[in-house]
């Protein structure tokens, strides 16, 4: 006795196979480089600096179709050291990139890491970043005059908050600020943060007095009002922000931060090519430009040789600053 269910389900089967792109065995990314399932590591909390960045990358390359689904993991430990030596580990992965920034290159420091950034496959620097001088709402700091005469009376009695261990960009600018103010940097009160969202909690919570940091990681309690702005760091202001540079301020100091994105040790040319190109796609795509806009970003963009040589000059003016802060 015929049974037509049967012949019709083979009939839909055999369709599938030739028709559907990853059924039957015919798995698409497993030859389509553009299709691949790649991984890229986060070196702290969500909603931190290198967070936004990598996320914004990611959708980007995910909505222009440039690449294929992304695995996004959050690494926390150690301000980046505990990825950083995760990635060293995965030596030769082809799979895997790391954001990254200035914060990442001190920690290394401050935790005696032998895993060096200089020690990995540069591919990209994507951003430049002001710092932002962040206080609560009720904060009895209207501007910067207020915050220099409380902390110049008074070094110890102001506490400052980082989203950054020292060697960080959050940690390496209120140094510089105080020494640009007459404050011994090591009378600095500093107390380190691991990324953006434990910071505005702090903030919030009336546990610091000011905090300085990349001002992208705290757009929604800005625009609520939660946080003010008493200054950024750059030379010119921000059309997202409406606060003087420290320069109108009268404090001559600019400091900028950065991030970038690393791959493990020893992959291969044509991996390391492959991965340059596709960021440098990436950087290219309406979505990426408008995550510039959005989160306050400078375009600061290299891949290569110019990235590996920044890289190295970057390893070198954090340690030359450690040390002379005793940390390093």
């Amino acid at each position: 006795m015929r049974r037509p269910w049967r012949s019709t389900l083979i009939a839909l089967i055999t369709t599938a196979c030739l028709v559907g792109v990853g059924g039957c065995g015919l798995t698409r990314g497993a030859d389509d480089p553009d299709n691949r399932r790649l991984r890229m590591m986060i070196p702290n909390s969500p909603g931190g600096g290198y967070d936004l960045t990598g996320r914004a990358a990611v959708r980007a390359m995910e909505d222009d179709e440039l690449t294929g689904r992304w695995e996004v993991n959050n690494v926390l430990g150690a301000s980046g050291t505990v990825a950083t030596q995760r990635l060293a580990n995965e030596s030769g992965a082809d799979d895997l990139v790391m954001t990254m920034g200035l914060g990442v290159v001190g920690a290394t420091y401050t935790n005696e890491s032998s895993a060096r950034v200089s020690d990995m496959t540069a591919i990209a620097r994507l951003v430049e970043e002001q710092e932002g001088i962040l206080v609560p709402a009720d904060s009895p700091f209207e501007d910067v005059d207020d915050l220099v005469e409380a902390w110049t009376k008074d070094p110890g009695s102001v506490v400052v908050g980082g989203g950054s261990s020292p060697g960080g960009p959050d940690h390496l600018f209120p140094m510089q600020l105080a020494q640009e103010i007459g404050i011994d940097p090591r009378q600095v009160n500093y107390v380190s943060y691991d990324g953006g969202g434990p910071l505005t909690t702090a903030l919030l919570g009336s546990k610091i007095d000011v905090g300085m940091s990349g001002l992208g990681e705290f757009e929604g309690q800005l625009d609520d009002g939660a946080l003010r702005v008493l200054a950024i760091s750059g030379a010119e202001r921000l059309d997202t922000v409406d606060a003087p540079t420290l320069t109108e301020s009268g404090v001559d100091l600019v400091f900028t931060n950065w991030r970038g994105v690393l791959a493990p040790p020893d992959i291969s040319e044509k991996q390391r090519d492959y991965l340059m190109d596709l960021f440098t796609q990436m950087h290219a795509t309406p979505e990426w430009q408008d995550a510039l806009e959005r989160n306050g970003w400078s375009d600061n963009f290299a891949v290569g040789e110019e990235f590996e040589e920044f890289l190295r000059e970057q390893d070198e003016r954090v340690a030359d600053t450690l040390e002379e802060l005793g940390l390093a």
